[in-house]
């Protein structure tokens, strides 16, 4: 029986899927007390046990087990009955675990956290997250019209970690009128929200709250989470006028009307704010979308910039959790259309090797600037977490290689796995 203690901050979804594994098997967890995010994660003595610093992580009692990543612990801790009894039972336990990952986390995550004010509020790319989730959604309701629970007949790690990951999206946005076309989804959901070992776990003595009308989206919450304003032109124009009010005028400089003074233009692209180069991302793009690679890649050697520009390799951290090959390339296009605005000054060509059960996904990415752009904008930093990223010589043959190779669609991966699809960014 695993025992140890749970490094986590209060009410955090991931964890509980740990908390609630924990009930049913009788594995004795402990939440570690006086943790506080940003501050115990970052110390030293953490840092030495979980060098990512990340959270939820787990020490079993002995010191002999680190573990971070909320699936993996959550396994660690549960039982033969959660995991599935038998190697098949467990495959499907995990098809689950991995597809709630890539299919509904992100798209939740983007659709709720503008809300509650951790993500700045894009409407556009609010809509897409709602509209990805409820697709996916539709998937799952139609699993669920002949089953109580998603592998057996009986609650499994599967049920537990697709129940966390929608807890949010239940309890924020999903409203009424959403529930009404998901029927199964609803009946599930509050069926292992009723189950006592949940119940526990997230000390509830009901189940959730479940989201009671549409959500409205407060830019208050953001700024008092962040110290960031939101950007709208209602809140910039207040804070001129309070500006104005507290800064003395100068006599030789008379106050001009607001219709005529000289605004700044300011640009949601944070790309607009590095040199250009001289680089030209859309020509490059029309040459790779309207001719032969034979021409296209010599052109885009030819042509790049390395001093404004950049070339990443991105390999995707959990092969070992992708099934079906169509699951795995939804996974990439999810991540495309989530990061819509980064396609006016970058280019990827990822890439699927294998077949299902046994594959791997990697791309090769190119952008503006030197550095990992994805940390540039809040509704930008979804899913490249799940994905380590090795910046790329432009003067090395290995490099010129790896561009040939996925820009053109060929070769294999590290393994040997044989090329299977790709799909482009651009």
């Amino acid at each position: 029986m695993a025992t140890g203690v749970l490094y986590t901050y209060p009410e955090n979804f991931r964890a509980y899927k740990v908390l609630i594994a924990a009930q049913y098997s009788g594995a004795k967890v402990t939440v570690a007390p006086n943790f506080v995010f940003g501050e115990t994660n970052k110390s030293e003595e953490f840092l030495k046990k979980f060098p990512a610093g990340k959270v939820p992580a787990f020490e079993s009692a002995d010191g002999k087990v680190l573990l971070t990543e909320s699936n993996a612990i959550a396994y660690y801790v549960s039982d033969a009955k959660l995991r599935g009894g038998d190697a098949e039972t467990q495959a499907r336990v995990w098809q689950w675990a991995s597809w709630a990952d890539s299919e509904l986390l992100p798209a939740s995550c983007a659709w709720v956290f503008p809300y509650l004010g951790i993500m700045q509020f894009n409407k556009q790319n609010v809509e897409r997250a709602k509209a990805d989730l409820l697709a996916a959604l539709q998937v799952l309701d139609a699993h669920l019209l002949t089953r109580t629970f998603l592998v057996t007949e009986r609650v499994t790690l599967a049920d537990v970690v697709v129940y966390c990951t929608l807890l949010h999206a239940f309890t924020h946005v999903l409203e009424p009128a959403l529930r009404s076309a998901l029927v199964n989804v609803t009946r599930w959901f509050l069926t292992v929200a009723h189950q006592p070992q949940v119940r526990a776990a997230l000390a509830a003595s009901t189940s959730p709250a479940l989201c009671t009308a549409a959500p409205v989206y407060d830019p208050k919450k953001f700024q008092e989470l962040t110290g960031k304003k939101d950007g709208s032109k209602k809140d910039k124009k207040v804070e001129k006028k309070q500006e104005k009010k507290q800064e003395p005028k100068k006599e030789a400089e008379p106050e001009l009307p607001d219709e005529l003074e000289e605004k700044p233009k300011e640009s949601k692209d944070p790309f607009d704010l590095m040199p250009k180069g001289t680089f030209n991302m859309d020509d490059f793009k029309r040459r790779y979308s309207n001719e032969d690679e034979a021409k296209s890649i010599p052109y885009f050697w030819q042509k790049f910039d390395p001093e404004h520009y950049s070339i990443w390799y991105a390999e995707y951290k959990y092969p070992e959790e992708l099934a079906k090959v169509f699951m795995s390339c939804n996974l990439i296009t999810g991540m495309f259309q989530r990061l819509d605005k980064m396609r006016k000054q970058a280019f990827a060509s990822v890439c699927l090797f294998g077949s299902d059960n046994d594959s791997t996904i990697s791309g090769v990415w190119v952008w503006r600037g030197q550095e990992l752009a994805f940390p540039l904008a809040p509704d930008w930093q979804v899913d490249y977490e799940s994905y380590d990223w090795k910046k790329l010589d432009p003067n090395d043959e290995q490099t010129k290689t790896l561009v040939k190779n996925y820009f053109s669609w060929t070769g294999t991966d590290k393994s040997g796995r044989p090329f299977n699809q790709g799909k482009i960014f651009k």
